[in-house]
């Protein structure tokens, strides 16, 4: 698939790859999505990008790069929505959607969906354009349901997740476990499941001088900083953190900064600052707010550690970043942590995710130097970089495409399309 152009229709129906990170419904997948269509352009494919229109202004057609188009169909009322509700508009969304592709004489060799509401639509669209599908889960509503603190998905998105586990052509996840969760949860054929792990932009991500950094985000070089990157979810973990932190108190220097949430006036936002008072640690946590990507290298370099709490989590992007920065990681057993953390020299698995334990482990990144350069840190995710993830994804596409019959050509052109 390397040497052949390959036209691609990703869907990312609910999320926008261009929305603001760390807010409700946007993290690591539309990262995933905008960075993997980017370095599959590079190498000569052409791709589309379908999102919602959300109300706010938009153009119907965005060239984020060269060979790499966002374009917006509406679904529903104007402005946010639910993804419960949102299900409800899919057709719609749909037909939006072919009435494009007829306007602009598009063909498409594949579908690839991220997430179950965009694989409803990716299904439909696949069996009217006899293309495969390619449907990436970043999360699976049922290990979310059966893990403790996360948020309560539907039997909707459940039972849809079990068909479409099923019946999609390829189904692709970001780590072993997630591939085990798939058998054991959907009942889904292993010889239908793909791993490609996540990635990490190595060009943006790269150690600052800590000093540097600290004194471009005012915090004062004595400080012990811990950090947390993310959505503002049950399902993150941020309660055990703040927990974590009180049995820290005796730090006198010490701050945990939290990065990301819907602003202040949020719910979510709100209960935190209520349990930061509970647990008697207002004092020394700050809440950044939500920033653009592109400004976090800076609080990763300032950090002494990141910690990622999660209950569950399909892989973990906000580590590989963090590491790419040269700062070690503190998690949870979620995701991707064990594999990429192993060894124990750039960060801490924490088996339980006790506060207590958490604790332990961020302790012994914040009483003094690890013997760790953050060059030494960064060198271990030099393998995920987004260009060896697009060589996998490919690999994949391959796959499917053979499986399905394909005979592709030099323009990309596949089952049913002349030349």
């Amino acid at each position: 698939m390397e040497s052949e152009q390959l036209r691609i229709a990703m869907l990312s129906v609910h999320s926008s790859p261009t929305g603001e990170l760390g807010t409700k419904d946007t993290g690591g997948m539309s990262v995933y999505v905008r960075e993997l269509a980017r370095e599959l352009a590079n190498r000569g494919h052409v791709i589309d990008i379908y999102t919602r229109l959300n109300g706010s202004p938009q153009k119907q057609i965005a060239q984020l790069h060269e060979n790499v188009r966002l374009i917006h169909l509406r679904a529903g009322a104007n402005g946010q929505m639910n993804k419960m509700a949102l299900y409800g508009h899919l057709d719609e969304f749909f037909m939006e959607l072919e009435k494009f592709k007829a306007r602009q004489s598009l063909h498409y060799d594949l579908v690839h969906s991220h997430y179950w509401l965009s694989a409803k639509v990716g299904k439909w669209a696949t069996e009217r354009w006899e293309v495969p599908h390619v449907f990436m889960f970043h999360t699976v509503g049922a290990v979310k349901n059966s893990t403790v603190g996360s948020e309560n998905e539907p039997e909707l998105r459940t039972t849809m997740e079990k068909k479409l586990a099923k019946t999609c052509d390829r189904i692709l996840v970001g780590t072993d476990e997630e591939r085990g969760h798939l058998i054991q949860h959907y009942g889904a054929s292993p010889k239908t499941i793909g791993v490609v792990p996540c990635g990490v932009n190595l060009d943006l991500f790269h150690p600052w001088e800590r000093t540097q950094a600290r004194r471009r985000l005012g915090f004062t070089q004595d400080e012990s900083i811990v950090l947390y990157v993310g959505r503002f979810a049950p399902v993150k973990g941020i309660d055990r953190l703040m927990e974590a932190v009180a049995h820290l108190r005796h730090h006198k220097q010490l701050r945990l900064v939290l990065v990301g949430g819907d602003g202040n006036a949020a719910p979510e936002s709100q209960g935190l600052e209520r349990l930061a008072r509970k647990l008697s640690i207002q004092e020394c946590v700050t809440f950044v707010g939500r920033i653009e990507q592109d400004s976090l290298p800076p609080y990763y370099s300032a950090a002494d550690v990141l910690v990622v709490p999660s209950y569950y989590e399909s892989f973990g992007l906000v580590a590989l970043e963090a590491l790419a920065s040269g700062t070690p990681v503190v998690a949870t057993k979620v995701g991707a942590m064990e594999s990429i953390l192993r060894g124990g020299t750039i960060g801490q698995v924490v088996s339980n995710g006790s506060p207590r334990l958490l604790a332990k482990s961020i302790e012994k990144y914040i009483s003094g130097p690890n013997g760790l350069t953050p060059h030494e840190v960064r060198a271990s995710v030099l393998r995920f970089s987004w260009a060896n993830v697009a060589s996998a994804m490919l690999d994949q596409y391959g796959t499917v495409l053979r499986e399905y019959g394909f005979n592709s050509t030099a323009t990309g052109l596949g089952k049913g399309h002349e030349n």
